[in-house]
């Protein structure tokens, strides 16, 4: 039996619940900001996600679930061919633009990237846009994909602001899953009850351990795991529109809830009201495909790599100052048994830069992590937490992710020491990040299309507003 809105207004809904519902249906966006911002973060994703192509590992879990179970009016999958039903075209999506950890960011108590929703929001548009056409209806365009992109980034960015998974074990991709669930049941069209249902059984799933981003079971399942949560956001948004029921108070119910069986009586919360403050002052990883943590201690050490290329063997030990949450997550020691392991590693990515002045994707891989001289600067690394960047790291107005490299040699001298307090995608130094973000969409596309086709989509994409393209028409120009 179906619930109507009003017989829910009359009942004890969690308040998190009912303000996720109401602020998809019913806030409208104001700012040309978030817009432009909502464009850039939509490029960053594909642009990341085409060059993800490039990766057998990546690849392979791509496609239609069951072998040529393809659909011929499905959904796209840029830089391939499928066509495939919302749900499997959520998980291809997010799995590609994940798969590199190279796009947008956000730091909070818990961390994440907002633009995994992304998968979810493209699948469920284009797929409600087909099932209009096919009524005879106007199809979505692609300013409603901004507007979700906008509305996703705040559900899932003011979550973590004040509410910690990591500190109880989880992985922040159970609040991708949240906003995933939101925005794609309300570009199907559901009603304001029926994104309160699905969103009920996205709480309810709970979500899936940190396990495999910490050794020693660090794995490739971190650049999936967003993935699976999308699909899973759109599975339950298709189930919604069916009137499958929710459930009132899947965070707050004594003893059976989230919030006493995860969150040991700390109720989740929204700290400050939904807008589009997280789109507005989201993180970009322009210059390396490293975990954001440690992006400053990267751009510190390739400072230093003129410094030090020459004078390796006579390093005694290296210094590196950081925030309480790079020590918590990316301070590693011992054995990297993986990419996934070493693009996690403050130490591996620090010596990375010192060594060759540079950090790219392949610099992961194992022919690349075989260079001794990688853990053997690993071994002379001394990480201690700044405190001070650990204040400006949760200060509102900062935001800061600062790290601070230092080198001493044998003989008594050293080098500078070189603090970086804003990576070069931080709202703070917006105004120098736009000329590189192009560069790296050209370069992302240019690494998996032809040049010719890759040199028309960035005409494509930066000629104009495309905000009234019909989401098909869009999808399309990015599939093979």
């Amino acid at each position: 039996m179906s619930i109507t809105d009003e017989e829910s207004h009359s009942r004890s809904v969690d308040d998190v619940l009912t303000a996720i519902a109401d602020y998809t249906v019913n806030t409208e966006i104001a700012s040309p900001n978030a817009y432009n911002m909502a464009r850039w973060v939509l490029l960053d994703a594909l642009g990341s996600g085409i060059l993800a192509l490039n990766y057998p590992e990546c690849r392979k879990l791509l496609g239609p679930l069951v072998p040529e179970a393809l659909i011929s009016d499905g959904c796209s999958v840029p830089g391939l061919s499928y066509r495939l039903d919302p749900v499997q075209a959520a998980f291809n999506i997010t799995c590609m633009n994940r798969w590199l950890d190279y796009n947008d960011t956000w730091l909070a108590q818990e961390w994440g990237h907002p633009s995994d929703n992304i998968g979810a929001i493209l699948a469920s548009a284009e797929w409600q846009s087909r099932k209009n056409l096919q009524l005879g209806q106007p199809p979505l365009v692609m300013r409603d994909v901004l507007t979700a992109i906008i509305k996703a980034h705040e559900i899932q960015g003011v979550l973590s602001l004040q509410n910690s998974l990591n500190k109880v074990g989880l992985d922040h991709v159970l609040f991708v899953k949240v906003a995933s669930t939101a925005v794609s049941a309300f570009l199907f069209g559901a009603t304001t009850q029926q994104i309160i249902n699905a969103l009920s059984n996205a709480w309810l799933d709970n979500g899936p351990l940190r396990t495999y981003r910490h050794a020693p079971n660090t794995g490739s399942r971190k650049s999936w795991a967003a993935a699976d949560s999308t699909s899973r956001a759109v599975r339950l948004s298709l189930m919604a529109l069916t009137d499958e029921m929710g459930y009132d108070t899947p965070l707050s119910a004594p003893e059976w809830g989230f919030n006493d069986v995860v969150m040991h009586q700390k109720p989740i919360r929204l700290s400050q009201p939904l807008t589009s403050y997280v789109i507005e002052n989201v993180l970009f990883k322009i210059s390396y495909p490293a975990e954001f943590h440690g992006q400053t201690a990267v751009e510190a050490a390739i400072a230093l790599h003129p410094l030090v290329q020459g004078r390796l063997e006579q390093i005694e030990q290296i210094d590196i100052e950081t925030q309480e949450s790079a020590m918590r997550i990316i301070n590693k020691s011992g054995p990297l048994r993986n990419a996934a392991d070493r693009d996690h590693c403050l130490q591996y990515m620090t010596a990375v830069g010192l060594i060759n002045g540079r950090l790219t994707a392949e610099d992961y891989l194992d022919p690349a992590a075989r260079d001794p001289r990688i853990d053997h600067l690993r071994e002379k690394m001394v990480v201690r937490e700044n405190p001070a960047f650990s204040r400006d790291y949760l200060d509102l107005n900062k935001r800061a992710i600062a790290n601070a490299v230092q080198v001493r040699f044998r003989d008594g001298t050293s080098s500078p020491r070189i603090l970086v307090e804003y990576p070069l995608g931080h709202p703070h130094r917006r105004h120098e990040a736009e000329g590189p973000l192009w560069k790296k969409f050209e370069e992302n596309l240019t690494s998996w299309f032809v040049a010719p086709r890759a040199q028309r989509l960035r005409v494509q994409m930066q000629s104009g507003p495309w905000d009234l393209m019909p989401v098909p028409e869009f999808m399309a120009l990015w599939r093979i």
